[in-house]
């Protein structure tokens, strides 16, 4: 297993050019350099993306080579369940690294499943503490433990997270928690969706409490703001291609409508993260792959096949042999990019897939966004697999994306 670290000069600097497309004083350029600042500390502490579309999708075997960007880390982990020879994770942010690492020496040290889920699953429980002194601090990097022993502007240690849910935390977890007090506002409680029984019932609740909230003139206001949205990750590019030229917030509830009502409780983790901040008590709900007690002991036995890199995609895909990596995960990253960025990643790709790789992405807006904007002589070499895109976003239950896509190249 290895890790590079980058020193936090670079960090900023790489992940400025990931997210942003405009340059000098403009006020572009300035929310630009605000997500990037947001991108430096955690903003994602469960990832919201499917991993179980994910697997179905990339149809992964024993044989395959696995390069995903690691975000917060479930879908790497989960992966492993399939028992790929090889899982690669990328991501610019040192905090994602760092949670990632955080959950890798969980699985290989903690004592049981019920320890694993206690730290990592419900994540609030003082016993935590004492458990990562024991059995996870002394295996860590030293800069991925002084990443965690270090102190928060508040002054608390960043591994306390895990006492009071880490899901409630960073970007994404803060963002939550401001929609759940802007609703109790206007007598809203977005936990009343968890107590439904039936699909029947959250319909109802969706429809008689929280559809009408949309209508409100602040919630109307912050959404007309490409700012508010930061915290749901969602940069200034890829507010436009969520609107796809309509209003906004029409879309949200749209996505918010299917997060609500488009799966029962008993199966969609994601509704329980988005109103609950956290996993369903006591582990009795649903969960990601890699937290599932039926999958621990093969997710722990195949850790030793993940290797975590603090790299750009395109610039770690550059480095690989020629032809040997079989699966490509991007998450939504391109929505970010602009077309010198986008070429430059599929060109990599494309020099770095093996015969009958797959790549899969979701993006913000419904369509692929490769059409017209890929070197024609490099996207030939790729066929778009219509059929698996569509059960791929039909299956996906974190609803907030408006498709999943699936490629492979062409033999």
């Amino acid at each position: 297993m290895t890790i590079d670290t980058l020193s936090p000069p670079e960090t900023a600097t790489l992940l400025r050019d990931a997210v942003s497309q405009h340059s000098g004083l403009s006020f572009e350029a300035l929310k630009g350099w605000l997500f990037a600042r947001l991108f430096q500390g955690l903003v994602y502490p469960q990832i919201w993306e499917d991993p179980e579309v994910d697997m179905a999708a990339m149809e992964i075997s024993p044989a395959h080579h696995v390069v995903t960007i690691a975000s917060g880390g479930c879908n790497a982990l989960s992966y492993l369940a399939a028992h790929p020879r090889k899982v690669t994770a990328v991501d610019l942010s040192p905090a994602h690294v760092a949670l990632l690492k955080l959950k890798i020496e969980g699985l290989r040290h903690l004592p049981s499943w019920s320890e694993f889920y206690r730290f990592f699953g419900a994540a609030n429980d003082v016993g935590n503490i004492a458990s990562y002194q024991q059995f996870i601090a002394p295996h860590l990097e030293p800069e991925v433990r002084a990443y965690w022993e270090g102190r928060k502007l508040t002054g608390a240690r960043r591994i306390a997270g895990f006492t009071t849910v880490i899901y409630r935390q960073g970007v994404l977890g803060r963002f939550i928690r401001a929609g759940q007090f802007v609703a109790r506002l206007y007598g809203v409680d977005l936990r009343g969706l968890l107590k439904c029984r039936t699909l029947a019932e959250q319909r109802a609740f969706f429809e008689s409490r929280i559809s009408p909230l949309l209508s409100r003139g602040l919630v109307r206001g912050l959404t007309k703001s490409h700012l508010s949205l930061f915290g749901l990750g969602i940069p200034p590019q890829q507010y436009e291609a969520l609107a796809e030229g309509r209003d906004v917030l029409s879309v949200l509830h749209e996505r918010l409508e299917r997060l609500a009502c488009g799966f029962p409780l008993s199966e969609n983790y994601f509704t329980w993260q988005a109103f609950g901040d956290g996993y369903a008590h006591g582990g009795e709900g649903p969960l990601p792959p890699y937290l599932q007690e039926q999958n621990f002991e093969n997710v722990r036995r195949n850790v030793e096949r993940l290797s975590v890199q603090q790299i750009n995609l395109t610039h770690f895909l550059d480095q690989v042999p020629h032809g040997s990596v079989d699966r490509f995960v991007l998450l939504d990253a391109q929505d970010w990019m602009n077309d010198v960025q986008l070429n430059a990643l599929w060109c990599a790709i494309a020099s770095a897939a093996a015969p009958g790789a797959r790549v899969i992405f979701r993006t913000a807006g419904t369509e692929t966004i490769l059409p017209g904007r890929i070197d024609e002589a490099v996207l030939s070499g790729w066929k778009y697999l219509v059929e698996a895109s569509q059960r791929g976003h039909a299956r996906d239950r974190s609803s907030i994306y408006g498709g999943f896509h699936v490629y492979e190249r062409r033999a």
